[in-house]
Order: C-alpha cells, then structure tokens, then sequence
C-alpha cells in the first residue's frame, strides 16, 4: 500500500504544482498586460507641439502616452510631480533630454524628443511602446544628406505632383547655411529648389509636401535673406534640430514657421504625418 500511497500523494503534488505554474503564469501575463502602452507617434507629435503653445492645451490623442513618459521621468526625478500632466511642454523636453544625456546620448539624439531607443528604455517594466518612429539612416540626394524616412516621402510627394522636386539643401547640416538658423542641423529639414516654377507650381509642390506629412511653405526673398525656395520639415523625424520641432508645432498651430510668427501662408489641408498619410492612401 506505501507504494501507492506515495504514487498519489506524488500526483497530488505534481497536479498542485501544474496549477500554481498557471497561476504564475496567468499572473506574469496578466501583469504585463497591465503596463501603459506609450503611442510613440502621439508623444512625439506632442513634444513639437506642446512647447508651443500660448496655453496648456493638450494635444489630441496624446495625454495617456505623454502621462506615461512624464510617471517615468518623475521616478526618475528628473521631472517634478507638478509637471506630470499629460503636457509635453518645454518641461518635459528638458527632463526627456535629460534622460537621453543619463544614457550617454548627446547632440541630435539628446534633443528631447524621444527615440526608439531611449522611449524602451525608460519603458522598462513600466510601459510598452506602440507606432515606433525611426527616421532611417542617412542616404545621398542631389548631392544633400537625408535620411529614408524624408527620401520615401520627397519621392510620394513628387509622385502627387508629378514632377522631380530638387533639393537646394539637404539635413543633417550645421552651420551650412546662417540664413536657416539652425534648422538644418538635424534630420528632416530641407529646402527645395523653385527655378523655373511658376507661382501656382510653386503652391501646387508645397500641397503635394504637405499632403505626404511635411510642414512646408513657399519662401520669397521678401521674408528673408534668401531666394525663392520651398522650406519642409518632416513631421515626427526623431533626429530634428529644435528649431525645426519648433517650425512642425508652429505648424500645428496655423503659424507660418518664422521668427515673426505671423498666419500660416501655405495651401490650407488636413495636417497629418507621413504614417497617417500611409495608412490612408
């Protein structure tokens, strides 16, 4: 009878122990379903936009994502809990940039809008991230650095417009042109060359730059000192130069993305990103 005594009691513990695996593993499930999932697409569009605003208003769609980031930042204290919110404001730019420097990024990956790379870490048991961005890595255009992201949009852009569009000057460019103030330092900003158009293709290029995710306007000598041009910037690029995050969030705002701050002077259409664009079309 021992034998069989301990043939049941060893099932029994077996079984005990299959049931409480199931329980461990329906906790540890059921635990990281329950992690904040992070919009990269929303955090990012609100960290351009945010910062410039005259008001606190929060950016549509974003609050959960940017709460998530801020409750993040704060356990970190780097961010003080008054400005956790759901406000990506200059704030929490500073705070995120802040976070990027801790990592060991500087320059254009320390600029305080979040990448893929520090978005995860700072996720780490605490939020999952959705709609990753990535700008691409760097590639030649008439003779101009772009990365992929900006090269697949300039290329669906002509495709709408049904012309090649020329750059004049390209990304990733420090100190190259004085008259951008800094807007090209980064990825996404570029200047496209206008001789030979007529005002109305002039309008017609910057809808079809519009259309595919870029704040772009047409340039006239009149507003500064250079010659006529289409200036884009790619909405979302996570490698910008602050001072194109703040032309993409001026943008937003009906402005026209120069230091006088006056309406927006471009073809008026639906404002959307270059992911938008490609999940619609």
């Amino acid at each position: 009878m021992k034998p069989k005594l301990k043939t049941r009691s060893g099932t029994a513990a077996l079984a005990a122990f299959a049931v409480l695996g199931c329980l461990t593993s329906s906790t540890t499930q059921a635990s990281a379903a329950a992690l904040p999932v992070v919009n990269m697409e929303a955090t990012v569009l609100a960290a351009q936009i945010d910062p410039r605003r005259a008001d606190d208003t929060l950016t549509p769609g974003a609050k959960d994502s940017v709460l998530a980031v801020e409750r993040a930042l704060q356990a970190r204290n780097l961010l003080d809990a008054r400005w956790v919110d759901g406000y990506f404001g200059t704030t929490t730019i500073t705070a995120y940039a802040a976070y990027q420097r801790s990592l060991g990024y500087t320059g254009l990956a320390a600029n305080g809008l979040p990448g893929a790379s520090s978005l995860a870490s700072l996720g780490q048991n605490r939020f999952t991230v959705s709609h990753v961005l990535k700008p691409g890595s760097k590639v030649q255009r008439d003779g101009y650095v772009v990365n992929t992201r900006t090269q697949a949009m300039l290329t669906e852009a002509e495709r709408l417009l049904g012309r090649r569009l020329v750059l004049s000057q390209g990304s990733y460019n420090p100190g190259g042109d004085p008259t951008s103030a800094g807007t090209h330092d980064g990825g996404g900003a570029l200047d496209i060359n206008v001789d030979g158009m007529s005002a109305t293709t002039r309008t017609a290029a910057a809808r079809a730059l519009r259309q595919v995710g870029f704040a772009a306007w047409v340039r006239s000598p009149s507003q500064g000192d250079w010659p006529w041009h289409i200036h884009a910037v790619a909405i979302n690029d996570t490698d910008q130069a602050t001072q194109a995050q703040n032309q993409v969030g001026d943008y937003y705002l009906g402005f026209n993305g120069l230091a006088n701050h006056r309406p927006d002077d471009g073809p008026r259409i639906p404002i959307r990103t270059w992911e938008d664009y490609r999940r619609t079309s």
